[in-house]
C-alpha cells in the first residue's frame, strides 16, 4: 500500500469517528483501563501524546489490550519519536506545527503523518510535501471555523483535523463543514479524571460527546398499509384528529412530517422508524459498536457522496428503522 493510500484509509478512519480524544497519560500502567474507558463510551480512537514520558508504551499496551483501536501518537515533534510511535503500534502520527524534516521522513517510511499548521503559507507548504489533511492548531484561538472556511477557497482539495479549544458546545459547528474530517480535543479526557483514575467518568463523558455529535432525532413513524386507498384513509384520521396535513406521494402518504403511510407493505412488519442523525456515515459506524447490524444494501447517497439512509438490518417490535440526514 502506497503512502497516498494509507493517508487515504486513516482519513477515511477518522471521519468515521468524528472525534479524537487528546490525551497525555503519565501512569503508563492505565493504559489498558483508559482504552476500555473510551470504548465503552463509544470512542475507539486515541491521539496519545510525546508529552508524556512512555508515551510508545502506552500506545503499545492499547494496541495490544484492542488491535481494532485506532490508536495514534500526539505531539511528535522529531524523527526518533515518529519512528518509536509506529514500532509501538501506532495507526498515525500527528504534530502541532509542520517540521518539513519530520514530514518527509514520515512519509518516505510509510508513515501516516498529518502535521500541524494556522497560516496559508504552512498549507502551500504542506500540499508541496504532498499532503492533503493537517492538523488546524491551535483551532479557537487561531481564527476557528471562519479562519478555516476562508482557506478553503483557495486551497480546495485540503482537510483539516482542528485541535485546541474544541468542545462540546462548538464540536458540531465544526463538523458541519465539509472540509473538516474530525475533531480532536481533550476536553473528554480531561486530567482531573485522569489523575483520580475515574473510569466510569471518562466512558460517561465518551458517551455525552458521541451522543450530542450524532444528534440522534425521531422524525417519523412509517405505517405498513395494504393498498393506497388504505394508506390515503390513515393519512385523513391524522388528518382529521390533530391536523396533521395530508400530502400525497408515489409510494406513500405522509400525515405533516410525522407520519408516512405506505401505500403498500414495505420495510418491517409493522412499518418502520425514521431516525434522523447529523451524520449518517458516523452513526453507523457508531451503531455497529454498540452491536446493531447495518443492510449494506439499502445505503443511499447525495449527489456529493454524503451518505443520507441507511437502515439497520435488526427489528425494533415489528418496527424497521432506518437513519436519515438532518437537513
Amino acid at each position: 500500500m502506497t503512502i497516498k493510500e494509507k493517508m487515504d484509509a486513516i482519513v477515511e478512519q477518522f471521519s468515521c469517528v468524528g472525534i479524537v480524544p487528546v490525551i497525555k497519560l503519565d501512569k503508563v500502567e492505565n493504559a489498558e483501563k483508559l482504552a476500555k474507558a473510551l470504548r465503552d463510551g463509544g470512542i475507539n480512537c486515541a491521539e496519545v501524546t510525546f508529552r508524556a514520558k512512555g508515551a510508545d508504551e502506552v500506545i503499545s499496551r492499547m494496541v495490544k489490550a484492542y488491535p481494532d483501536m485506532f490508536v495514534g501518537a500526539g505531539t511528535v515533534l522529531t524523527c526518533e519519536q515518529a519512528d518509536a510511535a509506529y514500532a509501538a503500534g501506532a495507526k498515525f502520527c500527528v504534530a502541532p506545527g509542520l517540521n518539513p524534516k519530520v514530514v518527509k521522513h514520515c512519509l518516505d517510511k510509510g508513515i501516516p503523518f498529518a502535521p500541524g499548521l494556522s497560516s496559508a503559507s504552512e498549507i502551500e507548504q504542506a500540499i508541496e510535501l504532498g499532503l492533503d489533511f493537517v492538523k488546524f492548531f491551535p483551532a479557537e484561538q487561531a481564527g476557528g471555523l471562519p479562519y478555516i472556511k476562508s482557506v478553503c477557497g483557495p486551497y480546495t482539495s485540503m482537510r483539516f483535523m482542528p485541535t485546541g479549544g474544541i468542545t462540546a458546545d462548538n464540536l458540531n459547528s465544526y463538523l458541519a463543514y465539509e472540509k473538516i474530517v474530525c475533531c480532536g480535543g481533550s476536553w473528554i479526557v480531561p486530567a482531573k479524571l485522569l489523575d483520580a483514575e475515574d473510569w466510569d467518568g471518562i466512558t460517561a463523558l465518551c458517551r455525552e460527546a458521541v451522543d450530542k455529535m450524532l444528534g440522534f432525532q425521531m422524525v417519523h413513524v412509517g405505517i405498513n398499509c395494504a393498498n393506497p386507498e388504505e394508506a390515503e384513509g390513515v393519512a385523513d384520521m391524522f388528518d382529521n384528529a390533530f391536523g396533521f396535513t395530508k400530502k400525497v406521494g408515489n409510494s406513500s402518504v405522509f400525515a405533516s412530517t410525522y407520519v408516512e403511510c405506505m401505500k403498500k407493505p414495505f420495510k418491517g412488519r409493522m412499518g418502520h422508524i425514521a431516525v434522523a442523525t447529523n451524520s449518517v456515515k458516523r452513526a453507523m459506524y457508531q451503531l455497529k459498536m454498540r452491536g446493531f447490524t447495518v443492510d449494506e444494501e439499502s445505503i443511499k447517497y447525495d449527489a456529493k457522496g454524503n451518505t443520507t439512509v441507511a437502515y439497520l438490518k435488526d427489528d425494533f417490535g415489528g418496527f424497521a428503522v432506518h437513519l436519515v440526514l438532518k437537513k
